[in-house]
């Protein structure tokens, strides 16, 4: 069984918000479609750490997550910042639940095992250059990354969806959880076109990074394990 990762689908079969009209985003549902058949199995795990859907309520994300299900694996999601459909967890699972979406899971103030590992997250946010931080949502944020962290029963893997280091910015609310529970492997989503170029990879302070929005990974999901 091996576990994928890819963020930032920006769905929209279910609304009048198409992502082609963006550079890099031409075909870009069939590039995913392909190469999650090429790549997925039944019994694989895919994690999507946000921004799935444009739909601004569920009747309308209905649609992309009736897509997302016809594909292989179990599927495990986060919150992103324009996932106006999402109002709790208990309401997804039920969601989930009604339409028959068994392999699909909301990651909220939870966590899900993968064989050796904790699947762990949440939204997050970032400290934008310029502008005074919202230490009331960092702070929120930060304690449902503990939450998730402290229901991990193995060795915790991290999806955020905004970058906890952006630039020369720094989340530090974010930063000081993982450096407290000792994370070594950080994927996360969120920058799009000319924004990735201040993309954080690679190792800083011993913690690996890398970033999986979708147009990033030129829509193929990378292989994490």
């Amino acid at each position: 069984m091996s576990l994928y990762v890819i963020s930032d689908l920006h769905l929209s079969l279910g609304t009048d918000k198409p992502m082609d009209v963006f550079d890099g985003w031409d075909n870009y549902l069939a590039k995913i479609e392909n190469s999650w058949k090429s790549t997925v199995k039944v019994d694989d795990t895919v994690v999507i750490p946000g921004d799935i859907s444009w739909g601004i309520n569920l009747e309308q994300s209905k649609p992309d997550f009736e897509f997302i299900n016809s594909l292989p694996g179990k599927k495990i999601f986060l919150k992103g910042n324009h996932d106006y459909y999402f109002s709790t967890k208990n309401k997804m699972d039920v969601f989930f639940k009604d339409n028959g979406f068994e392999n699909m899971h909301f990651l909220f103030n939870n966590s899900y095992e993968y064989e050796e590992y904790s699947i762990c997250g949440t939204r997050g946010w970032v400290n934008e250059p310029g502008k005074t931080a919202d230490k009331k949502v960092l702070e929120r944020e930060a304690g449902r990354l503990k939450l998730s962290l402290d229901s991990a029963k193995k060795e915790p893997i991290v999806f955020l969806h905004y970058p906890p280091i952006f630039g020369s910015s720094r989340t530090t609310q974010i930063l000081d959880v993982l450096y407290e529970y000792k994370i070594k492997n950080v994927y996360y989503g969120h920058l799009h076109g000319k924004s990735c170029r201040y993309a954080v990879e690679g190792n800083v302070e011993g913690i690996e990074y890398k970033l999986v929005s979708s147009d990033y990974l030129n829509f193929n999901l990378l292989k994490i394990f």
